[in-house]
């Protein structure tokens, strides 16, 4: 059988009930029948166009769903129907093998247009126009992708041959018949092609003698170099046109191979760009928006496909094993029509929010377009029930800023800010990386902070870091290299726009809708780490816009650092052509150790995270029974938990302290003048900054918690925090030595099994380096005051290895203050210091831009 063939037209039709408690049904408005199959539709202002089976095409009134005229001149079932609002044409193809246009408003024939006659096209599945290139690209049966320039040489040459040979009574020329497309009897036809007339040659592109039927005004053929043959390996189902933007025209195609390819076409003939290979089975329907598609597939799923990362987002099911044959989109609002007869419609967080049966048989085709008003849109769905339903939609809310077209005010606006404007867009996306529910919040998030700084003047895209992981965000702001310089300094700002949860118990306000207290911005992300994003992203298009910006700024903004930076290395590592070279590294990502002086941090502690199993060969058991009989793998646990630290807290894994740095003079006079500013003892701060430790975080037992119960499997999470010059791999590989070795001294007959989860390197500035020398500067003239040097207990990951990776120093600017609960109920930001904190990164920006390149240390 044909690959791709469709099943659902196999086999009986499936029957479900509707599932009445699904709330907002859409109402069924109108109901078109005695049509045969409803393969496509189309609408203009006016009318409502249906290609059926029965080779005509219905056109109904909008307004009064009355039957208006019927276009006829094909002699096979119309397959595809498209159209052209800047011609006020429709384009119709069909079982015949041809392409007839027609006008929209006098509702009269204009071309017949057929594919080169040497291929053998077959059916012609699909069609898309672009109205900037004035190109029609049409899916053929033979695997054939084709295209006619209505505004070539050819075209005109073609339209006016034609044309006074059909007024002089010159014959057109017949189609000839393929020896395959037209050559195998119907009872041999494939279920695909149940709605085709591929039957012989008897099919005819001359004019009929139906005196009903009125003439085109010329005959077109598409000619030989506009032909890609084998552009898949099956049958092109459906194509799509993204809009026309600054980066050209794309064209998207989906076949019984099951790919989706992407097509540059600015230069009319197609050039592959990518092909997602989707492997469930055939691409039937597809459904374009932003860098996004949606391709319905012969399994019952559809493909959510990022074309800028140019990976598979995810996979919906929609209704296993039942071909999804039509998808429509409204705002964010998917609908998907499946060869039950059922719709579906699923939210931006691909939820099922209505679920109902449209029609008795399959739905073979659907459209949204507005209704009586343009303030009403309508889902018109087609099925092999002989019926067109038109359904009355309710416009669907923005989900998420990221849907929004992007436009920030103006950098010198007085009236609005576009650092809190862009701010308070950017934490109403719900970029939650620890919530599968979110995942594709999160990236909405990126997508919306690439439109961002593409908008401030950043060249920007998506990095992929792996399937169901967040991408990075890339983006690169230019600066101009000075007159007495040969290059200029590149720096590179790290950060993520990931958040963790934010439950509602606690909040004075709505955690994603930020809202402006007393001198503070509330919200989810303010402080970590939205807000220092933006404030670094605007001051850079300051200078960029004053033309002072003698750097290049690259912007490496990541989504999974909430949980661990999972795929940030590998994806770094692979791109870093991408990125390039870079001179220092910028991080803000952290708060001040108190309210009111500003601060830069020179040190972040390691981590090295730890899971524990013990567990016996025997389920749960009851203490009354089995108590004193067994080894209790709670109690191994408590005793291999113990051999870790003494009573004092020392950490007892052999060699932890032996080559931790020692104090210094200068850094105990530091603690003693940070114990007088924030009143904590400097033993505290010491034993937080600089000293290691060892926390044991949970212990978790199987079965039901109650105190008869022996649980047969006892898990711990433990951590390690480890600070200069101890090494990462060397105390890994201590801790887990040392766990199994006093395991086995417990002689226990239970198991213990040790997981390394993740690991991060200490990482510790350079406070006589250069670069930290321009930042403590600019700190200094924006708040008149020496910042104080701190360090942070806690870990980020990303820093130790991007300072490995490119060869380099990192810096980290606190923008926050000790109070901003960052990760607790209302998160907040100063809007003073966000403004102030982007003024530091101008003044820091500029110096390093006058001193030019710097070396970056071996």
């Amino acid at each position: 059988e044909e690959p791709g063939t469709p099943a659902s037209l196999s086999r009986d039709l499936w029957q479900t009930d509707s599932d009445d408690k699904t709330p907002n049904i859409p109402p069924l408005l109108h109901s078109l029948g005695e049509l045969r199959s409803v393969l496509s539709l189309a609408a203009s202002d006016s009318y409502i166009f249906c290609g059926s089976q029965s080779q005509d095409i219905p056109v109904w009134d909008k307004k009064t769903f009355q039957l208006k005229d019927s276009l006829r001149g094909h002699t096979g079932a119309v397959l595809a129907l498209v159209h052209a609002e800047d011609r006020k044409w429709l384009f119709s193809s069909s079982g015949d093998s041809t392409v007839r246009i027609w006008s929209t408003i006098a509702l009269t024939p204009i071309y017949v247009l057929s594919p080169y006659l040497e291929t053998g096209a077959g059916d012609l599945f699909s069609l898309a126009w672009s109205p900037s290139l004035q190109t029609l690209y049409v899916g053929c049966q033979n695997t054939s992708l084709q295209w006619y320039d209505f505004n070539s040489e050819h075209h005109a040459a073609s339209a006016g041959c034609e044309a006074s040979g059909s007024a002089s009574g010159t014959s057109t020329p017949r189609r000839r018949p393929h020896k395959f497309f037209d050559s195998y009897p119907q009872y041999e036809r494939k279920p695909a092609d149940i709605h085709a007339n591929n039957g012989g040659s008897s099919r005819d592109t001359s004019p009929t003698s139906d005196s009903n039927i009125r003439p085109p005004r010329a005959f077109l053929n598409i000619p030989a170099e506009n032909v890609i043959d084998s552009a898949h390996f099956g049958y092109i189902y459906c194509m799509e046109l993204f809009p026309d933007r600054e980066n050209g025209v794309r064209l998207v195609t989906g076949s019984g191979d099951e790919f989706v390819k992407v097509w540059e076409c600015s230069n009319k003939r197609p050039i592959q760009l990518h092909a997602f290979e989707c492997n469930n089975g055939a691409i039937y329907s597809l459904v374009l928006k932003d860098e996004t598609i949606y391709a319905g597939c012969q399994d019952g799923s559809v493909k959510v496909l990022d074309l800028d990362t140019k990976t598979t987002v995810r996979t919906v099911i929609v209704q296993e094993g039942i071909d999804v044959l039509s998808l429509s989109l409204l705002n964010s609002d998917l609908y998907t029509c499946s060869a039950n007869g059922q719709l579906q419609r699923f939210s931006a967080s691909f939820d099922c929010t209505a679920s109902w049966q449209a029609h008795d048989g399959i739905v073979l085709s659907s459209i949204i377009t507005h209704g009586n008003s343009k303030d009403h849109p309508c889902l018109i769905t087609g099925g092999n029930d002989d019926h067109i339903k038109v359904w009355e939609l309710t416009t669907p809310p923005e989900t998420s800023a990221a849907e929004d077209q992007i436009v920030l005010p103006s950098l010198n606006s007085h009236t609005t800010d576009t650092l809190t404007y862009a701010l308070s867009k950017f934490i109403s996306i719900r970029s939650v990386s620890s919530s599968p529910s979110h995942r594709e919040d999160c990236r909405q998030a990126a997508i919306w902070l690439k439109k961002c700084l593409n908008q401030l003047g950043a060249q920007s895209s998506l990095i992929p870091t792996g399937e169901g992981v967040n991408p990075l965000v890339l983006g690169t702001f230019s600066g101009t290299t000075p007159k007495n310089k040969q290059s200029k300094p590149r720096v590179l700002f790290y950060g993520h726009y990931d958040v963790i949860s934010a439950p509602s118990e606690g909040w004075d306000t709505d955690p994603f809708n930020m809202a402006g207290r007393n001198g503070y911005l509330y919200g989810r992300g303010a402080t970590d780490n939205k807000g220092p994003i933006l404030a670094v992203a605007c001051a850079v298009a300051n200078l960029l816009a004053n033309r002072a910006l003698a750097v290049d700024v690259v912007f490496l903004i990541e989504g999974e650092e909430e949980c661990g930076s999972t795929g940030f290395d590998k994806a770094v590592q692979k791109h870093k052509d991408l990125i390039g070279d870079i001179d220092a590294i910028l991080v803000s990502n952290s708060t001040w150790i108190a309210e009111d002086i500003p601060c830069i941090t020179y040190g972040l502690r390691g981590v090295v995270h730890c899971s524990l199993e013990i567990s016996s060969s025997l389920p749960d058991l009851h203490s009354g029974i089995e108590g004193g009989a067994v080894v209790e793998p709670l109690l191994d646990m408590v005793h291999l938990l113990s051999t870790l630290t003494d009573a004092q807290h020392q950490v007892r894994i052999p060699g932890f302290y032996d080559r931790v740095r020692k104090q210094t003079g200068a850094e105990k006079e530091l603690y003693q003048r940070l114990s007088t500013i924030t009143g904590r003892p400097a033993s505290s701060l010491s034993s937080r900054w600089r000293e290691p430790s060892l926390t044991v975080h949970s212990i978790e037992i199987s079965g039901p918690k109650n105190p008869t119960i022996i649980p047969g499997t006892i898990q711990s999470q433990v951590s390690l925090r480890i600070v200069p010059d101890q090494d990462l791999h060397s105390i890994t590989k201590s801790l887990c030595t040392h766990l199994e070795a006093s395991f086995q001294n417990l002689k226990s007959p239970n198991k213990l099994k040790v997981s390394v989860q993740n690991t991060a390197d200490w990482w510790l500035g350079q406070l006589d380096d250069f670069w930290f020398k321009a930042l403590e500067s600019a700190v200094q003239a924006e708040w008149g005051i020496a910042p104080l040097h701190i360090r942070e207990g806690g870990t980020i990951p990303s820093v130790p290895f991007l300072e490995k990776e490119f060869g380099c120093h990192a810096l980290h600017l606190p923008m926050g203050q000790s109070s901003d609960q960052a990760h607790l109920p209302n998160e907040r930001i100063s809007l003073d210091n966000l403004r102030r904190g982007r003024s530091v990164i101008e003044r820091f920006l500029s110096t390093v831009g006058d001193k030019g390149t710097l070396q970056s240390p071996s």
